[in-house]
Order: C-alpha cells, then structure tokens, then sequence
C-alpha cells in the first residue's frame, strides 16, 4: 500500500510536544494526566488519519498489531528491568570523580553486550547518581552514560541490542557482532577521553566552590545489597534469547514456517515465544519484589515515577510512528543506498527518531536485495560484511543521538530528572550528542565504511 507522507504528521507533533512542553510548559507537563491527554490527542489524529486513507479495519489492524507486538513486549522488558535493578542497591564511600567515573562507564558499557543496553543502563544508573550526588555539576555525566552505556555497549552481542537480535534470527551467526569490537574500542577511547577531561573541569569547578564529597569513612568500603537479583537479571537476559530463537524451532511454527501464536483479531496474534518472554520477565520481576527487603529500594530511593513516564509516552510513539516505519519500508529499496556509509548513516539518521528494529530490518533487506556474490548468508540475501557492519552500528551507535532513540535513554533521563540532576530538554540534547558523536562517527566512515 501507497502511504502519504502527511500521515505522519501526528508522530512529528507528539516529538515537538515531547521536545518543547518540558520547556514552556513545564510544570503542566509534569502531570501525568496531561501527559496522557497530549499522547491520547496525537494517537487518535493517527488513527483518524490513517483510517481515511486506509479504512478503518486496517488501522484497527495496524495499531493492534504495534501495541500487542512491538509495545507490549518493550514496556514489558524496560518494566522488568526497572524493577529487579531497583532492588540491587550499591552502597559505600566510593564519591563520583573523573576516574572512578570513567571506570563506571566503562563497566557499563561492556556489561550492555552482556545483559542488554536497557539491563546495563538500569543496573548502572543508580550507583553512578548515588556517587555523583555531592556534586553541583554533573549532567554530564549522564549525557556520556547514555551515548556509552545505553547505546554503543550493546553493539558485541545479539543480546546487546534489538536490531542484532534479529538480525541473529535472519542468519547473521551469533558471534559475528563481535567484528565490532574494534569501532566500538575506538570510540570508546575517543569518548571516555572527552569525558575525563570534560570532567576534571566540572570536578575542579565544585571543590573550588566548595562541594566535597562525604568520606566520614576511611578507604573504600563498597556493599552490594539484593545481590540474588542477579540471578531474576539472567532470568530476564533468557527470556529476551529465547524470543529471538524458539522463533526459529519446528516445534513453533505452522506447516508454512510461520510462527504460531495467541490469535488477538484476524491478522493480529502474539507469538508464542514473545508470551513465554513476557511471562518469564513478568515472573523475574515480581519474584525479586517478594525476595528482596524494603529497605533496599528505601536505599536506592525507588518511585514508579520514572517508568510512568516512558509507559505514557512511548505508547504514543509507537502508535504515531507506524506511518513513518511503513513509508520507510515503501521508499527504503528505491533510495540508491548501495555503498557501505550510506548504509552507516541512513540506518543511524533514522534510529535516531524511529525504532532502531525495524529501521535496521529495511536496510538490512535493501542490502540483501542488492545482488551481492560475497559476504555473509542470511535469509534475506548475501549481505558484504562491512555493509552488514555499518547497518549494524548505525543502528547501535546512533540511537544515541536523541532521547528517543533507544529504549534506556528516555528512562535514564527520568531517573536523572527524577534525582535532582537538571538533564538538557530533547534539543539540548541534541546540541551535546551532534557536537560530540557526529564527529565520532565522521571519524568512523573514513576509517571503517569508506
């Protein structure tokens, strides 16, 4: 089907509400209520819009399928992981500097290929505010916990991010993502060196205004508390791994190699696997609530505050958006994007502002469909290997660009919000990740997608 640009006219609008209401409006805003209704308005002009285009049924058809299968399951993870993260609590005398910081960030950017970038940046998240709550400047420091940490960490591993997930599920072998290694060792000594020094500034700036952290006691003394949540944290990492490979057995699909699942509407059911990953997540979630002491999320400060928000909000953006993705997928083959940096920088322009998943499934169909002879065999054609690689890191690298580009980063900004630091609105934002990781990744297509 034929789908006009006009239609997404409400995804654009719910962004400038979400970029500029905080701004001019920003105590109204800060109602969950009004939140709601802005989301609600938005959502109904899609629907309304896209039904005079396509009839009703269709767009019944079309927001059903995105909440039951990209929604549910998003929220459903970031909720989990929220949750058993909350009750992990990190305490000692350990106060944030510039190289106690640079080695959290480091922590966790390698941990993101192994629990996810959501998982990392949930684990982290807290710890990293906890040790830098003495000082007067520290946004920052959460603008390089989201470029690193929720973004760039995820790219080694298909648990690492969702595009390489399926892209695991499509036939890239599940150790391939670990050729990126070498662009993400790049950017990461470019990055942590930026941010050390970026750092040491602010840091000099508050001991010489008179902001010392609190060392009443000598040395370092660190204490884990709700340590067994580790294990509801693996829990949850099976369940994503088992979403991207049941998919893929016999016993889960139907004669025609579809995957079975709960019928919702016609043309509307929800995997199997993605039930099993939703129950085990929701399991995970609610065993590390009865498991683990209040006391622990007193200690870490725990509201539901910040994971309302991104609920409200991304339910939004993912109805909004459904125009744009299917406008994607029409014009993506016939955008004469063959060579390896236009892959780079189409994929990542576009995860920047639309979900990095299925932006990466057009480039990465597009690539297949190009007739290439060498590279690496998945079900959508022979993709070149640094073609593969430059959608791959696009989609990874550049979801950092705005607060809306992967899943972690809305909600590190809440939890920011949510703990006194004063993070930059989604154009302020803007102006640190273009200054700082557009650079990088100039630097990456000459040295790596040329």
């Amino acid at each position: 089907m034929s789908v006009p640009a006009w239609l997404c006219i409400p995804f654009a609008g719910l962004l400038l509400c979400v970029a500029l209401f905080p701004i001019i409006l920003g105590t109204w805003w800060d109602n969950a209520r009004n939140k709601i209704m802005v989301v609600a308005g938005w959502s109904v002009m899609m629907a309304v819009l896209f039904a005079s285009q396509f009839g009703a049924g269709k767009t019944m058809e079309t927001i059903l399928d995105c909440v039951v299968n990209d929604y549910l399951t998003f929220i459903v993870l970031l909720f989990g992981l929220f949750c058993v993260a909350g009750n992990i609590s990190f305490e000692g005398d350990l106060a944030g500097s510039p190289g106690v910081n640079v080695v959290l960030l480091l922590i966790g950017t390698l941990l993101s290929s192994v629990i996810g970038t959501t998982g990392s940046s949930m684990l982290m998240v807290r710890p990293v505010i906890k040790m830098n709550s003495w000082r007067r400047r520290k946004s920052h420091i959460m603008i390089f916990f989201i470029f690193m940490v929720s973004n760039m960490g995820g790219c080694l591993t298909p648990m690492g991010d969702p595009p390489l997930l399926m892209g695991f599920m499509r036939g890239v072998p599940f150790a391939w993502s670990l050729r990126l290694s070498p662009i993400l060792a790049f950017n990461l000594l470019i990055l942590l060196t930026i941010f050390y020094h970026l750092d040491k500034h602010y840091y000099r700036q508050d001991i010489a205004q008179g902001y010392r952290p609190d060392l009443t006691k000598p040395g370092t003394d660190l204490k884990l508390s709700g340590v067994h949540n580790f294990l509801f944290l693996v829990m949850i990492v099976a369940a994503v791994i088992l979403s991207g490979t049941l998919p893929l057995l016999p016993a889960f699909q139907d004669a025609s190699g579809n995957v079975l699942g709960l019928t919702i509407m016609k043309g509307v059911s929800l995997p199997w696997p993605s039930v099993i990953e939703v129950v085990m997540i929701l399991a995970a979630a609610w065993l590390s609530f009865k498991t683990t002491p209040k006391e622990v999320r007193k200690k870490n400060h725990f509201t539901w505050g910040a994971i309302q928000e991104v609920a409200i909000l991304f339910v939004g953006i993912f109805i909004t958006m459904q125009p744009a993705l299917l406008l994607l997928k029409q014009v993506g083959p016939g955008l004469g994007i063959t060579k390896a940096y236009q892959m780079f920088w189409a994929t990542g322009a576009l995860s920047s502002f639309l979900d990095n998943t299925p932006t990466y499934l057009v480039f990465l169909t597009t690539a297949g469909s190009l007739g290439f002879t060498q590279g690496i065999n998945t079900t959508l054609g022979i993709v070149p290997q640094k073609m593969l690689m430059a959608i791959s890191s696009g989609a990874v690298f550049m979801g950092a660009i705005t607060y809306i580009g992967n899943a972690p980063n809305f909600m590190v900004k809440s939890m920011s919000d949510e703990n006194g630091i004063r993070m930059p609105s989604f154009f302020g934002y803007m102006k640190w990740s273009i200054a700082i990781l557009v650079p990088v990744f100039l630097l990456d297509t000459l040295i790596f997608f040329r």
